[in-house]
């Protein structure tokens, strides 16, 4: 095997690599996506699994942009998951403010933590 083969070897090592990553982002997307229904979502999968370049590329061209809004969309329903879940930083700050007169955390370290926990509010 000379350097031309080894070179072709890794150029179609890598792009394999890429077409797998591609395939693995786009079955990803489609099952977090909240807007489509089940038949949609098997809709999507058959036809990447039936037509497979042609069907990733079809789904990365058809797929919604996401929007700012959608993004302050997703950040309040994760905020409110959060507040139903039992998070509150007033207990994180609590139990910071243990952690650190016990001796397990710094006072640099404990007001790192601290505006983290209320930057999380």
């Amino acid at each position: 095997m000379d350097l031309g083969d080894l070179l072709w070897a890794m150029l179609a090592f890598l792009f394999w690599f890429m077409v797998i990553w591609i395939f693995i982002a786009a079955f990803g997307d489609i099952f977090r996506r909240d807007d489509l229904s089940g038949w949609g979502k098997a809709g999507w999968i058959l036809l990447i699994f039936l037509v497979p370049f042609l069907g990733v590329l079809i789904y990365m061209i058809a797929r919604p942009k996401m929007t700012d809004q959608d993004r302050r969309m997703a950040a309040a329903a994760a905020e409110r998951e959060r507040r139903m879940s039992g998070y509150s930083s007033a207990d994180e700050i609590a139990k910071l403010a243990q952690l650190r007169d016990s001796g397990e955390l710094s006072p640099q370290e404990y007001e790192r933590l601290k505006s983290q926990a209320l930057l999380e509010v």
